[in-house]
């Protein structure tokens, strides 16, 4: 009985984990979009600003995959399926904010 409760406590923090990456990674997808259309009005658009919205369009595609796996996470009903999956939805949302921000500071470092 407290072992199926604990299973169902640690299902539900799950879940609640996947819906908060699941809208982040949403509204980051948004951001990319915004940003990458910022980078292409700048008056003069050279080498590297192509570098840096093409990096920032390679980061919108990785939060859109986040999105993806942990919209499976929530309509997962396998708890061991459920992890797995969860923890890639991680690691791909956290490289998803790598690119995004290694594509900033290019862009802020070569402004300068």
């Amino acid at each position: 009985m407290t072992e199926d409760r604990s299973q169902e406590s640690d299902r539900r923090k799950d879940r609640d984990i996947a819906a908060h990456i699941f809208t982040t990674s949403s509204v980051m997808v948004g951001l990319c979009l915004t940003i990458i259309s910022v980078v292409r009005s700048l008056p003069r658009p050279g080498q590297l600003e192509t570098a840096v919205d093409d990096l920032i369009a390679i980061a919108a595609l990785v939060f859109l995959l986040a999105c993806f796996l942990s919209y499976a996470v929530l309509r997962s009903r396998h708890l061991r399926r459920m992890h797995r999956v969860e923890s890639l939805a991680d690691g791909v949302f956290l490289l998803g904010l790598t690119l995004l921000a290694v594509a900033c500071g290019l862009f802020v470092w070569t402004i300068l």
